[in-house]
Protein backbone atom coordinates (compact mmCIF):
# COMPACT_ATOMS: atom_id res chain seq x y z
CA UNK A 1 0.00 0.00 0.00
CA UNK A 2 3.02 1.99 0.85
CA UNK A 3 4.52 1.72 -2.76
CA UNK A 4 1.10 2.70 -4.15
CA UNK A 5 1.07 6.09 -1.82
CA UNK A 6 4.48 6.95 -3.11
CA UNK A 7 3.61 6.66 -7.09
CA UNK A 8 0.13 8.22 -6.45
CA UNK A 9 2.52 11.52 -4.48
CA UNK A 10 5.08 11.25 -7.08
CA UNK A 11 2.71 11.67 -9.93
CA UNK A 12 1.23 14.84 -8.24
CA UNK A 13 4.20 16.75 -8.17
CA UNK A 14 5.04 15.80 -11.85
CA UNK A 15 5.43 18.95 -13.59
CA UNK A 16 2.44 19.45 -15.85
CA UNK A 17 -0.07 22.39 -15.78
CA UNK A 18 -2.27 20.57 -12.76
CA UNK A 19 0.55 19.88 -10.56
CA UNK A 20 1.32 23.38 -11.08
CA UNK A 21 -2.12 24.38 -10.43
CA UNK A 22 -2.25 22.15 -7.30
CA UNK A 23 1.43 23.58 -6.10
CA UNK A 24 -0.29 27.23 -6.11
CA UNK A 25 -3.45 25.80 -3.89
CA UNK A 26 -1.27 24.13 -1.69
CA UNK A 27 1.10 27.41 -0.86
CA UNK A 28 -2.54 29.05 -0.56
CA UNK A 29 -4.18 26.97 1.28
CA UNK A 30 -1.32 25.51 3.81
CA UNK A 31 -2.91 21.98 3.01
CA UNK A 32 -0.79 18.65 1.07
CA UNK A 33 -1.71 18.36 -2.21
CA UNK A 34 -2.12 14.88 -1.81
CA UNK A 35 -5.51 15.98 0.92
CA UNK A 36 -6.83 18.75 -2.05
CA UNK A 37 -7.18 15.79 -4.41
CA UNK A 38 -8.71 13.35 -1.87
CA UNK A 39 -10.94 15.85 -1.26
CA UNK A 40 -11.69 16.85 -4.62
CA UNK A 41 -12.17 13.19 -5.16
CA UNK A 42 -14.47 13.09 -2.44
CA UNK A 43 -16.65 15.22 -3.42
CA UNK A 44 -16.93 13.50 -6.62
CA UNK A 45 -17.96 10.23 -5.36
CA UNK A 46 -20.56 12.28 -3.00
CA UNK A 47 -21.91 13.88 -5.83
CA UNK A 48 -21.85 10.60 -7.94
CA UNK A 49 -23.85 8.93 -5.40
CA UNK A 50 -26.45 11.64 -4.06
CA UNK A 51 -26.17 14.53 -6.69
CA UNK A 52 -28.24 16.07 -9.06
CA UNK A 53 -27.02 16.25 -12.60
CA UNK A 54 -24.39 13.14 -12.01
CA UNK A 55 -25.56 11.65 -15.33
CA UNK A 56 -24.04 15.06 -16.72
CA UNK A 57 -20.98 14.51 -14.82
CA UNK A 58 -20.24 10.92 -15.12
CA UNK A 59 -21.00 11.16 -18.75
CA UNK A 60 -17.90 14.45 -18.75
CA UNK A 61 -15.72 11.90 -17.18
CA UNK A 62 -16.82 9.44 -19.52
CA UNK A 63 -15.67 11.43 -22.58
CA UNK A 64 -13.32 14.77 -21.59
CA UNK A 65 -10.30 12.39 -20.82
CA UNK A 66 -10.59 9.77 -23.06
CA UNK A 67 -11.40 12.73 -25.84
CA UNK A 68 -8.36 14.46 -24.58
CA UNK A 69 -6.00 11.53 -25.14
CA UNK A 70 -7.58 10.17 -28.29
CA UNK A 71 -6.52 14.04 -29.99
CA UNK A 72 -2.98 13.28 -28.21
CA UNK A 73 -3.54 9.61 -30.00
CA UNK A 74 -3.76 10.73 -33.50
CA UNK A 75 -1.22 14.00 -33.13
CA UNK A 76 1.22 11.51 -32.70
CA UNK A 77 3.65 9.14 -34.52
CA UNK A 78 2.47 5.85 -32.50
CA UNK A 79 0.20 3.67 -33.50
CA UNK A 80 -0.76 1.46 -30.74
CA UNK A 81 -2.45 4.26 -28.39
CA UNK A 82 -4.52 4.70 -31.63
CA UNK A 83 -5.91 1.34 -31.01
CA UNK A 84 -6.26 2.11 -27.66
CA UNK A 85 -8.95 5.32 -28.03
CA UNK A 86 -10.00 3.42 -30.97
CA UNK A 87 -11.03 0.37 -29.17
CA UNK A 88 -11.98 2.32 -25.85
CA UNK A 89 -14.45 4.59 -28.44
CA UNK A 90 -15.93 1.27 -29.71
CA UNK A 91 -16.98 -0.12 -25.77
CA UNK A 92 -18.20 3.22 -25.07
CA UNK A 93 -20.31 3.25 -28.15
CA UNK A 94 -21.87 -0.20 -27.37
CA UNK A 95 -22.20 0.61 -23.54
CA UNK A 96 -24.47 3.94 -24.84
CA UNK A 97 -26.40 2.54 -26.97
CA UNK A 98 -26.74 -0.60 -24.35
CA UNK A 99 -27.84 2.12 -22.15
CA UNK A 100 -30.19 3.77 -24.13
CA UNK A 101 -32.54 1.43 -23.95
CA UNK A 102 -31.85 0.42 -20.47
CA UNK A 103 -31.53 3.62 -18.86
CA UNK A 104 -35.59 4.06 -17.86
CA UNK A 105 -34.61 0.82 -15.38
CA UNK A 106 -31.13 1.38 -14.31
CA UNK A 107 -30.99 5.15 -13.34
CA UNK A 108 -33.60 3.89 -10.72
CA UNK A 109 -30.97 1.47 -9.02
CA UNK A 110 -29.08 2.89 -6.14
CA UNK A 111 -25.99 4.93 -7.20
CA UNK A 112 -26.32 3.73 -10.56
CA UNK A 113 -24.04 6.64 -11.75
CA UNK A 114 -21.22 5.60 -9.14
CA UNK A 115 -20.99 2.48 -10.94
CA UNK A 116 -21.18 3.68 -15.08
CA UNK A 117 -18.58 6.09 -13.85
CA UNK A 118 -16.31 3.33 -11.71
CA UNK A 119 -16.88 1.28 -14.94
CA UNK A 120 -15.87 4.09 -17.56
CA UNK A 121 -12.79 4.28 -15.46
CA UNK A 122 -11.35 0.94 -15.82
CA UNK A 123 -12.52 0.72 -19.36
CA UNK A 124 -10.02 4.01 -19.84
CA UNK A 125 -7.30 3.49 -17.21
CA UNK A 126 -3.83 2.94 -18.43
CA UNK A 127 -3.34 -0.66 -17.37
CA UNK A 128 -2.99 -4.19 -18.66
CA UNK A 129 -6.09 -5.01 -17.66
CA UNK A 130 -8.00 -2.42 -18.94
CA UNK A 131 -11.64 -2.64 -19.50
CA UNK A 132 -12.32 -1.61 -22.80
CA UNK A 133 -9.36 -3.48 -24.32
CA UNK A 134 -11.12 -7.18 -22.23
CA UNK A 135 -14.40 -6.12 -23.30
CA UNK A 136 -13.23 -5.73 -26.65
CA UNK A 137 -11.69 -8.85 -27.15
CA UNK A 138 -13.93 -11.32 -25.35
CA UNK A 139 -17.47 -9.95 -26.50
CA UNK A 140 -17.30 -7.26 -28.78
CA UNK A 141 -14.95 -8.74 -31.71
CA UNK A 142 -15.90 -12.38 -31.53
CA UNK A 143 -19.74 -10.80 -31.92
CA UNK A 144 -18.41 -8.74 -34.96
CA UNK A 145 -16.49 -11.26 -36.63
CA UNK A 146 -19.01 -13.96 -36.45
CA UNK A 147 -21.90 -11.32 -38.16
CA UNK A 148 -19.29 -9.70 -40.15
CA UNK A 149 -20.90 -10.37 -43.59
CA UNK A 150 -24.11 -9.32 -42.41
CA UNK A 151 -23.51 -6.23 -41.18
CA UNK A 152 -21.51 -5.58 -44.42
CA UNK A 153 -24.56 -6.09 -46.64
CA UNK A 154 -27.02 -4.46 -44.42
CA UNK A 155 -24.58 -1.65 -44.32
CA UNK A 156 -24.15 -1.79 -48.11
CA UNK A 157 -27.87 -1.57 -48.69
CA UNK A 158 -28.41 1.37 -46.47
CA UNK A 159 -25.46 3.03 -48.28
CA UNK A 160 -27.26 2.37 -51.53
CA UNK A 161 -30.72 3.16 -50.42
CA UNK A 162 -29.21 6.44 -49.15
CA UNK A 163 -26.96 7.72 -51.89
CA UNK A 164 -30.53 6.68 -54.27
CA UNK A 165 -32.66 8.74 -52.41
CA UNK A 166 -30.66 11.65 -52.31
CA UNK A 167 -30.01 11.76 -55.68
CA UNK A 168 -33.52 11.58 -55.91
CA UNK A 169 -34.26 14.45 -53.87
CA UNK A 170 -31.65 16.77 -55.11
CA UNK A 171 -33.13 16.04 -58.50
CA UNK A 172 -36.47 17.06 -57.57
CA UNK A 173 -35.40 19.75 -55.42
CA UNK A 174 -32.83 21.09 -57.81
CA UNK A 175 -36.02 20.86 -60.73
CA UNK A 176 -38.38 22.55 -58.29
CA UNK A 177 -35.92 25.68 -57.80
CA UNK A 178 -34.76 26.15 -61.19
CA UNK A 179 -38.61 26.54 -62.55
CA UNK A 180 -39.33 28.66 -59.42
CA UNK A 181 -36.24 30.89 -60.42
CA UNK A 182 -37.58 31.69 -64.32
CA UNK A 183 -38.75 34.94 -65.06
CA UNK A 184 -42.78 34.77 -66.05
CA UNK A 185 -42.34 38.03 -67.97
CA UNK A 186 -39.84 36.11 -70.13
CA UNK A 187 -41.48 32.98 -70.65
Amino acid sequence: MSRLKERFVSLLHQKNVVTDQLAVLEQKTGMKREYLIFGVLGFIALYLLFGYGASLLCNLIGFVYPAYFSIKAIESDNKTDDTQWLTYWVVYGVFTIAEAFSDIFLFWFPFYYAGKCVFLIWCMAPVKWNGSDILYTQVIRPFFLKHQATMDTVVNDLTTKAKSLTETVTKDELGTWSNSQKDPYLV
